[in-house]
């Protein structure tokens, strides 16, 4: 039996992973958390296989939170199960230590399949990411976005959406001073200077829709 935690800020989505999952006989959903720090605290009283986890959620997330498990839980593997279909993204979870890496409108089955994989001690990508992966390697290696920090990042990626410095604190559980303090360091680290520019910036390297 495969135990499994799902972590997702939405609970309709943890609801609907769920009900996936109970068509596989040999997994089990043992826990469930919407932040970064929820998992934290569910890892240190669930015994478990294997994290399915959505890189965008409040509080610790992403390559930072991926580097805290694979350090607080060393062996512990790690499926992202991610809206984000770009390839430079994967790479970050990849090299920061995830086993695997697959989009949300994955079908069920191939979900199924990587986590099998994925708990066996093998690794998975998305079919879809494995062309987008190699032929971007090289072009982006060094875009200046690659230098931000994962929290400038996500706060970025953010700002590119459309959402106000107000909206990403709430998401984020951050006060407005700091959200305020990552823009400005990102835009410095990538010659931006106006929030058009940023929104240009992600559209062209196909970070964002356009």
């Amino acid at each position: 039996m495969i135990r499994l935690i799902i972590v997702d800020d939405h609970a309709i989505v943890r609801h609907g992973l769920k009900q996936i999952l109970a068509l596989a006989s040999d997994i089990s959903v043992v826990g469930e958390a919407g932040a970064g720090e929820e998992l934290q605290y569910v890892l240190e009283r669930t015994a478990c296989d294997l994290v399915l986890l959505d890189v965008n959620i409040p509080g610790l997330a992403g390559v930072d939170l991926i580097k805290w498990i694979n350090g607080a839980h060393p062996g512990l593997p790690v499926l992202i199960l991610s809206m984000h279909a770009e390839g430079q993204i994967a790479s970050r979870a990849l090299k920061a230590g995830a086993s695997g890496y697959l989009t949300k409108d994955s079908e069920p089955e191939v979900l199924i399949g990587a986590i099998r994989k994925v708990a066996g001690g093998g690794k998975f990508i998305d079919a879809a990411l494995v062309e987008t992966l190699v032929f971007e390697h090289d072009a982006e290696a060094s875009a200046p976005h690659e230098g931000l920090s994962e929290r400038e990042r996500q706060v970025f990626l953010m700002l590119a959406s459309g959402k106000t410095i107000s909206e990403i604190a709430n998401e984020l559980y951050l006060s407005i001073k700091t959200v305020s303090t990552h823009k400005f360091r990102l835009m410095r680290k990538m010659n931006l200077q106006t929030s058009t520019d940023l929104v240009r910036y992600a559209i062209r390297h196909r970070l964002i829709d356009g």
